[in-house]
């Protein structure tokens, strides 16, 4: 599952680098520190609502164009972790049972079934 304060900073830094801008630019717009800013581009830093929105107008974007983003990375992201989690259980699951080998030569023994997970 995705931490959502890494890919709100993913998404802000995706976007200060599509318009070829500093960190130092951005955090001097948005009067942010450039450590705090770095930081939460990140995703070491949740930041406030606030500090979200002194950012988009440095970067002049909408908060809400920034979530529209965030929703689709997490939307994409979550979907991803479903069909993988759902691969790894199926593999998981696909044990048989196959019949050990009988008792004698006469093959007139019990015969016993053991698990084996295919590969």
């Amino acid at each position: 599952m995705p931490v959502l304060r890494q890919v709100v900073g993913d998404t802000l830094r995706g976007m200060r680098m599509r318009q070829r801008r500093t960190l130092r630019e951005v955090s001097a717009t948005a009067r942010v520190s450039l450590g705090y800013l770095s930081e939460v581009e990140r995703g070491q830093k949740e930041p406030s609502s606030e500090l979200l929105a002194a950012i988009c107008g440095a970067l002049d974007v909408e908060l809400s164009e920034l979530f529209a983003e965030v929703s689709q990375t997490l939307r994409r992201e979550e979907k991803l972790a479903l069909t993988t989690s759902r691969v790894a259980l199926m593999g998981a699951g696909s044990a048989r049972m196959s019949p050990a080998p009988s008792g004698g030569p006469g093959g007139g023994g019990q015969v016993r079934t053991m698990p084996t997970v295919a590969a």
